[in-house]
């Protein structure tokens, strides 16, 4: 009996990790990240790339323009992340909160210790980043959640592994 209740979990926790993509459920809350970013951001997601990195320090959230000849997405990414470093500044996580439908991991934190984090845009050849210090313990793992959530939530294939900035 027992051995039977093991084969059960085996199969059991095979199935729940199975794939999410062919769930419904998830393409329609993935087709939502979608049409909230572009709508949000002001750019077309599947001509830009988001990128995001988890450093020893913070992280960075990165966009780029596919092509580095798209003038007009370059200014708008760039528009973007300015907005978007001080909003996160001020403490308001508004977009994210948009996009995703629901407030990612960590920002309670990020909002509740402004004094200990710092947000700065930074441009790139085509797009630009803004990268995120924190000052403490408790904020630096609120922004590695918040970073995470965004890896898996946008699919990019960052690593969730902490490197040097």
């Amino acid at each position: 009996m027992k051995s039977i209740a093991i084969l059960l979990l085996i199969f059991g926790l095979q199935a729940v990790a199975q794939d999410m993509t062919d769930c419904p459920m998830h393409k329609d809350h993935q087709a939502n990240v979608e049409k909230h970013g572009d709508e949000a951001m002001g750019f077309p997601h599947d001509k830009t790339a988001h990128h995001f990195r988890l450093y020893s320090d913070g992280g960075a959230i990165e966009v780029t323009a596919n092509h580095t000849d798209d003038d007009a997405n370059i200014r708008a990414i760039r528009s973007h992340l300015r907005h978007i470093a001080m909003m996160f500044s001020d403490g308001d996580f508004s977009v994210p909160m948009f996009i995703h439908d629901q407030v990612p991991p960590g920002v309670e934190v990020m909002k509740k210790e402004p004094a200990q984090l710092s947000y700065t845009f930074e441009e790139m050849a085509a797009g630009g980043r803004v990268r995120i210090k924190a000052k403490s313990h408790e904020t630096l793992q609120a922004v590695h959640d918040f970073l995470r959530f965004q890896i898996a939530d946008h699919h990019t294939g960052d690593s969730a592994e902490i490197s040097a900035p």
